[in-house]
């Protein structure tokens, strides 16, 4: 039977809020599970899913979650925010030869 590679990863790596640093760079990613907070310099962009099962594992992976959020909002309590991030235009497209012509 195939393993659990997101309940193994999880239960691997401990709750280190530290090693996470919100907005420090378009690098960083932490997991929980199957749900990922992607770090970048102007957002912290969420992707995938968790389910939180009601057991140790669960608790682990809740208290991980709570770490993360809690790190990223006083990241964003420290600093001098706009009102809103400014989105950058989208580049035009550009037009390519048609490799199958």
């Amino acid at each position: 039977m195939p393993e659990d590679k997101r309940r193994a990863r999880t239960e691997t790596e401990p709750p280190d809020p530290e090693s996470f640093v919100p907005f420090a760079d378009n690098a960083g990613v932490r997991s929980v599970g199957a749900l990922s907070f992607e770090n970048g310099t102007d957002r912290v962009v969420l992707h995938g899913s968790l389910d939180l099962t009601r057991d140790r594992t669960g608790l682990e992976q809740a208290k991980r979650l709570r770490a993360t959020l809690d790190t990223i909002v006083k990241a964003l309590e420290a600093s001098d925010l706009p009102d809103a991030v400014t989105e950058a235009p989208d580049a035009q497209p550009k037009s390519v030869k048609n490799p199958f012509a």
